[in-house]
């Protein structure tokens, strides 16, 4: 993901609701290493999800979440995370897709001391080696392992239409730290969890058209912006048109404290792209 330092109008700190001041917006030190997908690439999903079979529409559900917790040693800064930071970021889940329809059921907890592969980064040959020796379930059942996966990043997922081609790569890696509670502030609410999940189910950047209103996230009633939000630039516009940038979006880059909405088109995209890849194993 690119970064920027660019100046804009939006509240300094915290998100407020009064006039904005202008202050100068600069990338964090985490980011989010889900991979962009190409144009051609995602005109290809919507290709084969307009190819499967016509069925009645899932509207939501519960989904198993077998948690992997990758260590590098005893201790909460080993990575070493206590059941009670799960349940909470399980909490944290449920609280952000109620709306859509699904709940989150914490079906397991693994815990594997690995120094190799804490730092699992996408890609890698401990991912492969990690994922394969630990991933449970099927298509409809989310893998979380947390780790740190290294520079900079806040943590990374697949997106639905790759679990036929690569069933153990399937799930989400978030940094331990981002957990409720963790020690990755201001990503440390559990936001960035939910954010990797709406990758999991088919959703992508809200930023990811720079201001084109046809295309970018395949999703009408997200507002268009050009580029990522940091920290919580309410009020922000910059496209000039359809509305100020969706900043307080769990789809867009801002800290946890300002994420808090999914839009209906996002809900209904997350049905779509469940039916067409994770309705059945």
């Amino acid at each position: 993901m690119r970064r920027f330092a660019v100046l804009l109008l939006a509240p300094l700190a915290a998100c407020q609701t009064e006039a904005p001041e202008a202050y100068e917006e600069t990338a964090p030190s985490l980011y989010c290493g889900t991979a962009e997908l190409s144009e051609n690439a995602k005109l290809a999903t919507e290709s084969e999800v307009a190819s499967k079979p016509q069925r009645p529409a899932v509207k939501g559900g519960t989904i198993a979440v077998h948690v992997h917790v990758i260590r590098r040693g005893e201790g909460i800064a080993n990575g070493d995370l206590p059941d009670s930071a799960i349940n909470d970021q399980l909490q944290v889940l449920n609280a952000a897709y109620a709306e859509a329809g699904w709940s989150f059921q914490l079906a397991s907890i693994d815990r594997t001391t690995q120094p190799a592969w804490f730092s699992l980064r996408a890609g890698s040959p401990e991912e492969t080696a990690a994922k394969t020796a630990l991933h449970r379930g099927v298509a409809r059942d989310l893998n979380l392992y947390t780790a740190d996966p290294g520079n900079g990043m806040i943590g990374y997922a697949t997106y639905p239409t790759h679990y036929e081609s690569a069933p153990y790569h399937d799930g989400v890696v978030i940094l331990h730290s981002t957990l409720p509670g963790g020690a990755s502030a201001p990503f440390n609410l559990g936001d960035q969890t939910v954010h990797q999940v709406g990758h999991w189910l088919g959703l992508y950047h809200t930023y990811q058209a720079e201001c084109s209103s046809d295309r970018g996230d395949f999703v009408s009633d997200t507002a268009p912006s050009s580029m990522p939000a940091f920290g919580c630039p309410v009020g922000r516009d910059t496209c000039g048109a359809g509305g100020d940038d969706p900043v307080r979006n769990y789809m867009d880059s801002t800290d946890d404290g300002c994420m808090n909405t999914l839009t209906a088109g996002q809900r209904a995209r997350i049905h779509t792209q469940f039916d067409a890849f994770r309705r059945f194993p």
